[in-house]
């Protein structure tokens, strides 16, 4: 019923972009992008007459069609720029529109001054695209389903460092002591992940198999760089073993910078991570979540790079798996304790979050609409998500699940996913029928608070529990979770233990004992992480 009743959050396009070629250069003192775009569409449709792609707030000195160099007509609407063709053109043509403009950003581009002290660095300049603020320095269509290839030409000062996405194709001089840089990346990706960081950098090299990894850290933070980043491709070797899929990329860059909003970004092949953070990696105290930082950003190449949600209310295939795989390298590198010991914090952060908040939602996030909110659930999307992940690996099992992992990013490569896929991947190699799961976890929110009470009969030597959900059935909280549970029975004979599954807002169970008990509790089996349990002493009747 929840996924019956769930709100679509797919955007409408009638063309599909094909290529952004991204020329930019800048005044630095106004703090302003000086930029040149070329966005090459195809139509989805059979007669295409006008393009409309996201801006905001650019100043558009003039709009041409490659390669004629003819001028096009167009129009501004709020965030948008609407751009009339001069004929009609049919889905087997490419269109190419040329945009020049300037714009003073208030997102996307971020001017960051130099700074001095224990976090001395150069000036900077860098991009946050994540969710929707490409629109604010180039044109395009800013949604997460559409993908496409890039390229990025950067014009800076000379003595400074670029790192784009993709391949480096090489820099030249320009005038008036500058240099341009260029990138290509010619596998079709989100508009979110373009990216470029600019500044005074030294390069840490590294490489797993043939693939090229570099640390870009600020001069004299070479030993920060190798404690935080020396794992990397410890990760690479892990994300490909149990996904079964080789790291999709001919390159991966990891660069640090100042006053960046978010832990890290995962750019595609240029990772983008906030120096504050990294820098926790030279104390021990700090190493474990610095390397949980750098494996969840990693894991993004797969699980968000690769494969992409299509719409933000499908965000968590995103973060949850990337908060998951977090815990997955754990186990790998330290085993299953440390991975328990991860999930459980993440559970109780979430269970944390679920008891104080007023903006709850499922996985799937009907409040997906309220773009510049999606980060303010984070504990939801990712520690929930991560949870929910293990506790489907626990109900299909460890072998099924990374076979459908494996199918899931397979069929899916390159594409756009909803969680439907994820489920028709898991009950392809499961063999079950997993609709009760998905919608008390993933369309369903909340989670599910137990109350145990007991009583022992001593004519009848039986003990019967009750288990009692008293989650508030409130908006989307399933009235009943079905979980499993296992009881734990203390006797002077010895212990008793008895499995079960609760699918009922209240059930009772009997176990036959030979012996009066003293204690019951649960088994930690930890299948079902993310709930919370209070169980009652046993109460005694002749």
């Amino acid at each position: 019923a929840f996924a019956q009743n769930r709100t679509e959050f797919d955007r409408f396009h009638y063309f599909d972009v094909q290529h952004y070629t991204i020329r930019v250069s800048f005044d630095r003192a106004k703090k302003k992008v000086l930029g040149d775009t070329t966005v090459s569409v195809r139509s989805l449709k059979p007669f295409f007459t006008t393009v409309e792609l996201d801006a905001v707030d650019l100043d558009f000195e003039s709009v041409k069609l490659e390669p004629s160099g003819t001028d096009l007509k167009y129009r501004l609407a709020p965030g948008k720029v609407i751009v009339m063709l001069d004929r009609g053109y049919s889905p087997e043509e490419t269109v190419s529109v040329r945009f020049k403009y300037s714009a003073t950003p208030a997102k996307g581009v971020y001017f960051v001054d130099a700074a001095e002290g224990d976090d001395a660095h150069s000036p900077q300049i860098w991009t946050q695209g994540e969710p929707d603020e490409a629109r604010h320095w180039f044109p395009s269509f800013d949604f997460p389903s559409d993908k496409a290839t890039t390229e990025e030409i950067l014009t800076v000062d000379k003595g400074e460092t670029v790192i784009g996405n993709g391949e480096f194709l090489g820099k030249t001089d320009s005038a008036g002591d500058k240099e341009t840089w260029h990138f290509k990346m010619p596998v079709p990706h989100s508009t979110y992940l373009v990216s470029f960081v600019i500044g005074k950098y030294v390069r840490i090299d590294d490489k797993y198999k043939d693939i090229p990894l570099g640390a870009y850290v600020y001069p004299g933070r070479e030993k920060t760089g190798q404690n935080a980043f020396g794992t990397t491709k410890e990760m690479m070797a892990v994300f490909e073993d149990v996904t079964g899929i080789s790291y999709p990329y001919n390159k991966y860059d990891q660069t640090i910078v100042g006053r960046f909003q978010f832990g890290g970004m995962e750019n595609i092949t240029a990772t983008t991570m906030a120096d504050s953070e990294i820098f926790f990696g030279d104390f021990e105290f700090g190493k474990g979540g610095v390397t949980d930082l750098v494996s969840h950003e990693l894991a993004h190449s797969w699980f968000g790079n690769l494969v992409t949600c299509r719409n933000w209310a499908e965000l968590w295939l995103n973060e949850g798996f990337a908060t998951y795989m977090e815990a997955v390298y754990r186990e790998k590198k330290n085993g299953r304790a440390d991975y328990e010991r991860k999930l459980q914090i993440d559970a109780d952060q979430f269970l944390g979050h679920d008891a104080s908040t007023n903006r709850r939602h499922g996985l799937y996030n009907q409040r997906a609409a309220e773009v510049d909110k999606l980060f303010d659930t984070a504990p939801i999307t990712y520690n929930k998500g991560g949870i929910v992940l293990h506790m489907l690996r626990e109900q299909v099992g460890t072998e099924n699940f990374w076979k459908a992992v494996n199918a899931y990013l397979n069929k899916h490569k390159f594409a756009g996913v909803g969680t439907e896929d994820l489920k028709a991947a898991m009950e392809q190699a499961s063999g079950q029928e997993l609709d009760w799961f998905f919608d008390q976890w993933v369309y369903g929110t909340g989670a599910p608070k137990l109350s145990i009470t007991s009583k022992y009969s001593a004519k009848t030597k039986s003990l019967t529990v009750t288990v009692d959900q008293t989650q508030k059935t409130e908006a989307l909280v399933p009235a009943a979770f079905r979980l499993p549970l296992e009881f734990e029975v203390d006797t002077p004979s010895g212990e008793v233990n008895k499995p079960i599954e609760v699918t009922k807002r209240t059930e009772t169970f009997t176990l036959k004992l030979r012996a009066k008990p003293t204690l019951l509790k649960l088994v930690p089996d930890f299948k079902t992480p993310a709930k919370t349990v209070r169980i009652a002493k046993i109460a005694y009747v002749k």
